[in-house]
């Protein structure tokens, strides 16, 4: 029988973003420390659970085809993530990341590919892999590119944050708009629950 699914991008979604002074950028955790979740995360997760959606990770990870991460440090990150997450006796059913970047100088991963979102190959792979049916599924990303990632999918999306101007200009630009927007993911779970 299948599945639906609650598909989650990483960072920004789940734990928050990092800024990184020395740089001048904000970006994803570089090691388990800067690995901070984010309010309510646990309890939108169980939320899911309970409505009978599995939730799975959809992210790019491009830090380890730019050398900024280790690929052990990216597991120790994935670790912790998940032993925080069980604090609220939260999981994640699977795991999905596309580490690679065409502009990578990590040659195993410097690449153009198809799991790379906005395309949607992360998200149809879980599906083949858990049986899911992709109309009775959710997206929910901080950014566009997740958002068409689960539009070329068949899923609906919730965007993460709120409308500012040039957000709305690049929507309209890319002609990409999410079903919902909504500032967080315990909001984006209250949303699914009434749908």
């Amino acid at each position: 029988m299948s599945k639906k699914a609650v598909f989650l991008d990483r960072d920004g979604v789940i734990n928050e973003l990092v800024y990184f002074e020395e740089m001048g950028v904000i970006d994803s955790p570089f090691n388990p420390e800067h690995l901070k979740i984010l309010p309510d995360v646990g309890r939108a997760i169980n939320k899911f659970h309970d409505l009978g959606y599995l939730v799975i990770v959809v992210s790019n990870q491009p830090g380890l085809a730019k050398g900024k991460i280790k690929p052990e440090n990216f597991k120790k990150i994935s670790v912790k993530m998940k032993k925080e997450l069980k604090k609220d006796k939260a999981w994640i059913d699977g795991e999905y990341y596309c580490f690679h970047h065409p502009d990578g100088i990590i040659k195993e991963y410097t690449q153009i590919c198809n799991c790379r979102k906005p395309k949607p190959g992360m998200i149809l792979q879980a599906a083949k892999e858990y049986d899911i049916r992709l109309n009775d599924s959710w997206m929910i990303g901080d950014s566009l590119t997740d958002i068409q990632a689960g539009q070329k999918a068949g899923c609906n999306t919730i965007l993460i944050g709120r409308m500012k101007c040039d957000l709305c200009k690049l929507m309209q630009e890319k002609n990409v708009k999410p079903d919902i927007i909504v500032p967080n993911l315990f909001k984006a779970s209250l949303i699914i629950e009434k749908s």
